[in-house]
């Protein structure tokens, strides 16, 4: 009888391609079940037991009974990461309604955070719906995160980037997404899952030559090695920690 693969769930998004890259080009992409997801979905997969593991919204780890976060590496940021921002036609302090992207808890909590203790000034925060984006106008601003913020920057007056603000108040980097389980893993997979990831992040080159064309106006090699930060060191890890206390 063949073993059951191991049930993976990871996000759709353009900062997640090296990791899948990584996946594609080992002979770890045999032993597993692959699907592609919005970040709220891999965390709703992962909580319902639907897969072993998922790169999660980290604002999520609580609510996943039993998390254990795995790897050597996440999606982070070491200042600016462009692509989770507030877009507003005002400026911040003049903001009366800020919709929330649906898509990540981590981006709403973030903004929440950074609203109330940097920048000291809140806004009505509404949940947002499909097509939001199109409604942000007058006082009525956005978070908006992923690839739908590649044609963003120049259709709005200001635009606040969430993870450069956090760098600036803490002197920390940020962690979106982190790799977590709740399954019992040997230390074999997990050598085999960092290796594979280690393969797509050592790839980035190629990454972003494949995906270029998806992205005619946006500089995706800038993007996966200057805006996104892979590596799950010490100062990440010491800012996961003061994000979820902050929770």
């Amino acid at each position: 009888m063949a073993e059951e693969k191991i049930k993976i769930s990871a996000v759709s998004y353009l900062n997640t391609k090296p990791f899948l890259y990584g996946l594609q080009h080992s002979g770890l992409i045999n032993e597993i079940d692959l699907s592609l997801d919005v970040p709220a979905v891999c965390a709703a997969k992962l909580i319902s037991g639907e897969v072993q593991i998922g790169i999660v919204p980290v604002a999520a780890i609580p609510q996943i009974k039993d998390a254990k976060v795995i790897t050597d590496y996440c999606i982070g940021a070491e200042g600016e990461v462009a692509s989770v921002c507030i877009y507003s036609n005002v400026e911040l302090h003049s903001i009366k309604k800020l919709l929330l992207d649906y898509q990540s808890r981590t981006s709403v909590k973030l903004a929440e955070i950074l609203l109330k203790r940097y920048w000291q000034y809140l806004p009505e925060f509404v949940p947002a719906k499909e097509g939001y984006e199109n409604t942000i106008a007058d006082t009525t601003a956005g978070v908006i995160i992923g690839d739908r913020t590649f044609t963003l920057k120049n259709k709005y007056k200001y635009v606040y980037d969430l993870a450069e603000t956090w760098q600036k108040w803490t002197g920390l980097p940020f962690v979106f997404a982190a790799w977590v389980t709740r399954t019992p893993l040997s230390n074999e997979f997990v050598a085999k899952l960092n290796k594979a990831f280690e393969y797509g992040i050592n790839h980035i080159d190629e990454v972003a030559e494949s995906e270029q064309p998806n992205f005619p106006d946006y500089d995706v090699k800038h993007y996966l090695s200057e805006n996104i930060s892979y590596p799950f060191d010490h100062n990440k890890k010491e800012a996961l920690k003061k994000f979820l206390k902050l929770l």
